[in-house]
């Protein structure tokens, strides 16, 4: 586990070249990933909108800055993610904001569909969900925990839709857009500071 988790670090990329790299996506209509369809085109073309929006927009409480602020453990946050996951969307933004807030956390952004090995070190129920945040310490390269794709809430909608009507459709893709806006980040805040409170 140790040499894959090097070897996609090595690959690895800042937060900022990630979004100079959408962007570029948007301008030559294209997308990361295997699947280069027009509806991954324009997942991409929407993420990179959202991305902009939540750049700006998400608001770190000051309680979360203090406990943030507080974390001495020298720490990799390593995400895998792909341009057009609208999860990612949502949520990628949010680990960046509070990585910003404390030295000691250096996040990195990994592409799903180029780091195979990685990604099947961290399934979740089977399958390779993203955007799947691999949180590293870096004394030990030990992983500390991890967080993904969802906060637990927004799984919840997408879980309990799934069984009554027994498929995922645009309606609960909505809904779950509407949830994100909502939220605001929040909940991804909440739960990736649980995580870290665990660690510190």
């Amino acid at each position: 586990m140790e040499e894959i988790i090097k070897d996609s670090l090595a690959k690895s990329m800042s937060y900022q070249d990630y979004r100079t790299l959408m962007n570029q996506l948007v301008l030559n209509e294209s997308t990361t990933g295997n699947d280069k369809s027009e509806d991954m085109v324009a997942f991409t073309k929407l993420n990179d909108q959202r991305m902009k929006r939540w750049d700006k927009t998400i608001k770190v409480t000051d309680s979360v800055k203090v406990e943030l602020a507080n974390i001495e453990t020298k720490q990799t946050w390593l995400v895998l993610t792909e341009s057009w996951c609208g999860d990612a969307a949502h949520v990628v933004p949010v680990f960046n904001k509070l990585s910003e807030l404390n030295p000691n956390i250096n996040f990195r952004v990994v592409l799903r569909d180029d780091n195979e090995a990685l990604m099947n070190l961290f399934l979740t129920n089977g399958g390779k969900a993203i955007p799947k945040l691999i949180i590293i310490d870096d004394a030990s390269n030990e992983v500390i925990n991890t967080f993904g794709p969802r906060p637990s809430e927004a799984t919840k909608l997408v879980v309990d839709y799934k069984a009554k009507h027994g498929q995922i459709t645009p309606e609960i893709k909505e809904e779950l857009q509407q949830w994100y806006n909502t939220d605001k980040g929040q909940g991804v805040i909440r739960e990736v500071m649980n995580l870290l409170t665990v660690t510190a």
